[in-house]
């Protein structure tokens, strides 16, 4: 489920937008000013913020600049009435993903939302048939479960995504994989059939290496 921070300090539209949200399954932390804002993302990890600008304490474009200054690259819409160029500007400036201008459709916030999720999505997840491999946590998914791999077969998961479509030799394998303690081939092949066990089309071609397959 995805979790959403909303900072919003007008009542009535936090309530339709937490009602409307929950309804699409996201699951929605709501504060009414810039200090709880930011109180809340020492405490939680988000995959989303919906920012007001004009709220007490610390305003919307202040706090995302901190966050962003601190590292913090959790996807930020601002929600404001702030309509002028210069305000545009200055969202994007400070790091903001989109920017919507009150009042708005709430169909059309959830487009942006989603298309949003999605550009996140396709950038830190690569699929491999039934797999899915998380390239930030480095963890691979069949059908959404979560399959354990060890170290080894994590980085030539990673080698092989990389250099999806072409060949990578076992001895290029072998370099790669050979830090502080040396692999034999026999224990690379041992490797190479664990990762076909759980399904992972791992080509060989003889004599040469190994791949997987474009599609």
């Amino acid at each position: 489920m995805k979790k959403i921070l909303l900072l919003e300090d007008d009542e009535i539209l936090s309530e339709t937008l937490i009602e409307l949200l929950e309804a699409e399954g996201f699951s929605l932390t709501h504060v009414k000013d810039g200090q709880e804002a930011l109180d809340a993302t020492f405490v939680s990890q988000y995959d989303l913020m919906l920012l007001d600008v004009n709220v007490p304490f610390i305003n919307g474009f202040e706090l995302l600049k901190e966050l962003r200054e601190a590292g913090d690259k959790t996807v930020a819409i601002f929600l404001t009435a702030l309509t002028d160029i210069d305000s545009l500007a200055h969202g994007f400036e400070i790091g903001a993903d989109d920017y919507i201008k009150k009042p708005f459709d709430f169909d059309e916030l959830l487009v942006r939302i989603k298309a949003l999720f999605k550009k996140q999505y396709s950038g830190n997840k690569v699929e491999i048939g039934d797999f899915i491999f998380d390239t930030q946590s480095e963890e691979l998914y069949k059908n959404g479960k979560f399959i354990k791999l060890t170290p080894y077969e994590t980085t030539i998961t990673k080698i092989l995504l990389k250099n999806r479509g072409n060949t990578i030799s076992k001895y290029e394998l072998l370099d790669l994989l050979n830090e502080g303690e040396e692999m034999s081939e026999g224990a690379l092949r041992v490797h190479i059939n664990s990762l076909r066990k759980i399904g992972l089309p791992v080509i060989t071609i003889r004599g040469v290496g190994y791949r997987f397959a474009k599609s």
